[in-house]
């Protein structure tokens, strides 16, 4: 049952044999099971593919239908739908979900890096961060642009994230980084002109 049937395209697939086969799978009857997923598996997995794109999805979801199948035959109404619409109301549903739980899986793992990213800071910065409370640091504010100087404010002194200060002053994100991370290279080098060693302390 790991791939579907290839010997034939669905041999024999009348509502009347795929009934009886359904009711006897009920049963337990491994022979009826086997029989079923011959005539039926193909156009069960050509379902899945189309939904899913992916033949090893498709393969997988496939796979779980009949094992439902297998634990569910006792339950199908006739009375309800066809065979087939069964299988494939079954193959569907199935094949919708394992879409939902990828999308859901790369959303998650989007929001995860754009997390780290944000909360990223390498050790210079780490540096900066600590002191820029110091009147060294404070004369050397006035090395930056104005520009500079009000991002790396509302970032340092202010506390605030890299998006809320580009939400503060109207920017887009990497603009309001790009102006951060020049603003703490000038404030470097304003510190080394002065003879500042920032790892002393």
């Amino acid at each position: 049952m790991s791939q579907p049937s290839r010997l034939t395209p669905d041999a024999d697939t009348s509502m009347h044999t795929l009934e009886n086969l359904i009711r006897r799978v009920g049963d337990g009857e491994q022979e009826a099971f086997e029989a079923l997923y011959e005539r039926t598996s193909r156009r069960v997995y050509g379902l899945a593919l189309r939904v899913l794109q992916n033949s090893a999805m498709a393969a997988e979801v496939a796979q779980e239908v009949y094992l439902l199948v297998w634990t569910t035959a006792r339950t199908y109404d006739p009375s309800r739908g066809s065979p087939q619409s069964w299988l494939f109301t079954l193959t569907h549903r199935r094949a919708v979900d394992r879409v939902r739980s990828e999308q859901s899986s790369r959303e998650r793992g989007a929001r995860h890096a754009q997390e780290v990213s944000a909360l990223k800071v390498d050790s210079v910065d780490e540096t900066v961060h600590h002191t820029i409370m110091t009147e060294t640091l404070r004369s050397c504010l006035s090395s930056l642009t104005v520009r500079q100087a009000e991002a790396v404010t509302l970032a340092y002194y202010d506390g605030l994230t890299y998006a809320q200060v580009a939400d503060r002053l109207g920017l887009k994100l990497p603009t309001a980084k790009s102006r951060i991370h020049g603003g703490l290279a000038r404030l470097r080098a304003a510190m080394e002109q002065q003879g500042y060693n920032a790892q002393s302390r």
